[in-house]
């Protein structure tokens, strides 16, 4: 077994794009498409929200009960980037009007679909960065 070991992976024909071939090699996808851009991982409940863990995020705004702003360290290139959210037992949901390149606004429900703050509240989202 070989090991390869390098800082950094540079495209030949375009820099920032490296096709990897998929299962059954008939397939290709491009490497940095594939990568998450950004992630957080907080508790809704607590008295001032922060990041339990994170990655490309500059900023958690706690808005009101069950609606959060994060903000991203480094901007997407537009604002139509898939995203998800989930937190603890209920509902968890974004509307596409309250994002933007730099920030997402997103909702935490109960069980009966009221905004409510919840213990363990994940955000993440998949794009091409600015």
């Amino acid at each position: 077994m070989a090991t390869l070991k390098v800082n950094t992976l540079t495209g030949t024909s375009t820099a920032g794009s490296i096709a990897v071939t998929g299962e059954g090699n008939s397939t290709t996808t491009n490497l940095q498409q594939g990568l998450g851009k950004s992630w957080c991982h907080f508790d809704g409940t607590a008295g001032s929200v922060s990041f339990a863990d994170s990655f490309n995020m500059s900023g958690l705004t706690d808005n009101t009960a069950g609606d959060f702003t994060v903000a991203f360290a480094n901007d997407m290139a537009n604002a139509t980037y898939a995203s998800a959210v989930a937190c603890t037992n209920n509902n968890a949901l974004y509307n596409p009007a309250n994002t933007s390149a730099g920030s997402i606004r997103f909702v935490t429900m109960n069980s009966s679909n009221t905004l409510e703050d919840r213990t363990m509240t994940s955000y993440m989202n998949l794009g091409d960065l600015a």
